[in-house]
Parts: C-alpha cells; structure tokens; sequence
C-alpha cells in the first residue's frame, strides 16, 4: 500500500466521521433582557424563551390588549372606524406619550387607532375606552375579562394605557406574545397601522384646526425590513418593553423582550430574537383545499353530507427535519347517523413525520340535515318510484 492511497484513504475516513457527527445547533442569540420569548404566530410555537413566565410591568405595551378589545368591538358591528370619539378632560389629563387632545375634541375611533398603534397616545387610549365602555374601569374590566378568555394567569390590568405603576398591574412575556398574536391573527388589519412611520392627523377645536405629525415609536420599521409591528413601551419601572412581529417567507414571528435597560437594547434584543427565530424556522403548510368524499348519513332526510376542512394545517419546524417526509392521512367514519348540524366535526385529517403525530386539522360537516321522520321516507319512496 503507498503512501498516496494511505493518506487518500484517512481523509475519506474522517469525511465519512465527519459526515456521522451530530450538526451542531445553532446558538441561542445573546438577548440583555431579562425576559424574553419568540413565538411562531400562525402555529403558536415557541422557539425559543427565559423567564418568560414571570410578572413584569408592561408599560405601553399594555396597549396592546387595549387594541385587542377594541378590534373586537369593531368585530360585533356595535361601533365602526367612522364612529366618532369625544375627548375628555379625564382623557386630555393622562401624561407621558400623547398626542395633545384637547377636551371636546372630536376623532373618528380609526384615528383614535392610529394615535395608540403609531404614537402610543395614553390620551387616545383613554379616549376610546370611555367611547366603548363608559369609563376607563369599566373598559379594563373588558381587558381582565379578554386575559381571562385567552387564559393569561400572569397578567392583570389597572389602567388601559400602561401609566400605572402599581403591583397589580403586571404580564408576562409569554402572556404578552399570546395577546399579541391574538390581536394580529384575529385581526391582521391591525398591521395596516403598526407599520405607519409617520402620519399627519387634523387637529380641530374651538381654537380653530392645526395639524399633528404621528411618530412612530416602534423604531424596528427603520431597523429591520421585515418588520410589521407591534408595541412598545417604557416607564421607570417597567424599563425598556417590546413586542415585536415581522413577517419573512411566510413565517409570522413575535419577539417579545420586557425589561431590557436601554432604548438601543430592546431594539437590538429584539432584532437578533428575530434574526434566530429566521434561521431556525421552516414553515410546512397545507392549505386543504381539495374536494372532500361525500360521507353517507343513516336516517337522515338526505343519504349523504359534504365534507370541508376546518381550515389550513400549519407546521414549524426548528429541528431541521424533513419536512418532506409529512404525510396526512383522512380519517372518517363509513358512516354517521342524523340529526347533523353544519361545523359538525366528523372526522380529521392527521399528520405525521417519521411515524409521529405532529398535528391535525378537523373534518366538518358542511350541511345541516335532519333526522327522517316517516313522511321522509314516503317522499323517498315516491321519489324512487317515479325514477324507475
């Protein structure tokens, strides 16, 4: 054996080791903060997170739940972006960001939005909580109540605005991250305003109208390209907040960083969360939109129901694992007996990767049919008659 085919064969040896060796992962981002998480928003995945759980004061990203109850109002229909809001002297006294309303003054609930999402407005807040609720207390009753539905153990609200500095007014990362993917999935149009820079609003009072220039304060949409929002906030005691979503290749992330030390670090904390979640995440989806199998129906006034499914399946992947390897799989019933109500689940389309469940996406019934009675079954009868 010579020696160029024994030096040949020891580099083939090690590339082979090499190709057997674990890949290494990549590390977590070196984050200030003390509290951090980023979530996947679609599928509600964590990626990555410290301390996450523990109660911290929000600051002004208590507006984002503020902004959540009132997408849900716009929801129902009970008020509309052109329904018109009336500042109070309570509303024009709050302090900190603002954007100089005067008592009196009238806005459309849609600038009012503006004045919260992009400029952070505490006065604008309050405003729109008194327009939707009466009052500030009653309106944060509306915002425990909404923690309470989405099932946030680590938050409670004093105030709609983020002022308070009492004990009692606290979150968490991860509840912060949970609200905020809440308000952009259920109502994505909020983004229409989180990713303003800069907008000018009319300002029109018994002193005559001037304009205001709206800021925004989330300076990620100068920093980061992909950016769509969402809050921040900052207070002596809550230091440096920030929820953060960007949306890349389909993929929806919230970063969300609480008590970072400066300005400049929650910025940069949140931006390298971001940057991580990118690296890391592969995102499978389904969109189910293929023609379901008819599923027969015992005793019912029709033999057979037509099949949809509940929606799209969403999968994140950090594991670097093969995402074409997924397989779904229909699982029906050979039949279901009436009474069915349209949205019933009937069935559900599983997913698996390397033989492991990782998910499923309910089956509907996309009828309402009743249980026959004996008339039903003349009419049937008649109907089979004249067929032949």
């Amino acid at each position: 054996m010579n020696r160029f085919f024994k030096i040949t064969l020891c580099y083939v040896i090690c590339f082979v080791f090499f190709l057997m060796l674990p890949m290494e992962v990549l590390a977590l981002p070196q984050i200030e903060a003390p509290s951090y998480i980023l979530m996947e928003a679609s599928t509600g995945q964590i990626i990555c997170e410290k301390d996450a759980d523990v109660r911290r004061s929000p600051a002004s990203i208590t507006k984002i739940m503020t902004l959540l109850v009132i997408f849900d109002h716009l929801g129902t229909g009970r008020v509309r972006l052109d329904s018109e809001v009336m500042t109070s002297a309570y509303a024009k006294s709050m302090g900190g960001s603002q954007v100089f309303l005067e008592e009196g003054e009238v806005q459309t609930l849609e600038t009012i939005i503006k004045c919260i999402a992009v400029a952070s407005g505490n006065d604008a807040s309050v405003a729109a909580a008194e327009f939707i609720a009466g009052s500030e207390a009653e309106f944060v009753n509306l915002m425990n109540k909404r923690a309470e539905e989405l099932g946030l153990l680590n938050t409670h609200f004093e105030d709609c605005c983020g002022l308070s500095e009492s004990d009692n007014h606290y979150t968490s990362a991860k509840d912060v991250a949970i609200m905020s993917k809440e308000l952009i999935t259920k109502y994505p149009q909020i983004l229409n305003y989180t990713k303003i820079w800069m907008e000018d609003i009319i300002h029109a009072t018994q002193q005559g109208t001037s304009n205001f220039t709206l800021s925004s304060t989330n300076k990620l949409l100068k920093m980061y390209e992909w950016t769509t929002g969402l809050k921040t906030g900052s207070t002596s005691k809550a230091l440096y907040c920030l929820s953060a979503t960007a949306s890349k290749d389909s993929i929806d992330l919230i970063g969300v960083v609480m008590g970072s030390p400066s300005n400049k670090t929650r910025f940069q904390d949140a931006m390298a969360l971001l940057n991580y979640g990118y690296s890391v995440s592969a995102l499978y989806e389904d969109k189910n939109e293929e023609t379901l199998p008819l599923l027969p129906v015992k005793g019912g006034v029709q033999d057979e129901a037509a099949l949809i499914y509940q929606g799209p399946f969403r999968y994140l992947d950090i594991q670097g694992s093969d995402l074409g390897s997924i397989q779904k799989t229909i699982s029906l019933p050979s039949e279901v007996e009436a009474p069915i109500s349209r949205g019933d689940a009937v069935g559900e389309a599983v997913y698996t990767m390397d033989g492991k469940r990782i998910g499923s996406v309910s089956i509907l019934s996309d009828v309402t049919i009743a249980k026959a009675v004996y008339r039903d079954y003349l009419i049937k009868v008649w109907k089979l008659f004249c067929s032949l």
